[in-house]
């Protein structure tokens, strides 16, 4: 009976062990706060890059991007958040299936942004050289029009190529 005790004993702390959740290190950015001697090296860990998965192509100029694909809601929640610089070919691409009005913060954010709002390819609206976000509430930016697709790409750069409204633009996905 002592021998099967024990056995038994030792069957449940093994079990327990089992059930004990690991520590895992908080990395929600609203909720985090580092200290100033880390902010660098933390909002490299915070933000995203992602794999280019999409060009955009801007049919009248010719222009192409290199598009990042935000594709779970967690990617559009984090988007270009703690990037220090976009290059001039490159930018992300939201998608939203069905198409509803959106709107976009600036919150993290560390450089300015254009913002192309489209509807079946078409650009609807655009915010120019929209600004990181300096105090909560932070400003929201949109459109009421049905959207299905944004391209975020480097602020005041729709301006320099002259994309506006009207412009077509056609997102293709790269296979992998």
């Amino acid at each position: 009976m002592n021998f099967n005790h024990r056995f038994l004993s030792c069957i449940c702390g093994l079990a327990l062990i089992g059930c004990t959740p690991l520590p895992v290190e908080e990395t929600n950015p609203e909720t985090t706060t580092p200290s100033t001697a880390t902010v660098s090296s933390e909002t490299t860990f915070k933000g995203q890059i992602l794999p280019i998965t999409a060009t955009a192509k801007v049919k009248s100029l010719g222009k192409v991007f290199n598009l990042e694909v935000a594709d779970t809601a967690e990617k559009q929640r984090i988007g270009l958040m703690y990037r220090e610089e976009l290059a001039d070919d490159r930018g992300m691409l939201f998608e939203f299936d069905p198409a509803r009005p959106v709107s976009f913060w600036m919150k993290n954010c560390l450089i300015n942004l254009d913002m192309i709002f489209l509807k079946d390819g078409v650009v609807q609206s655009i915010a120019k050289d929209v600004p990181p976000c300096e105090s909560e509430p932070c400003p929201t930016y949109g459109t009421p029009k049905d959207i299905d697709q944004v391209i975020e790409i480097r602020g005041g750069l729709s301006d320099e190529i002259g994309i506006k409204e009207g412009h077509e633009i056609t997102v293709t996905f790269i296979e992998s």
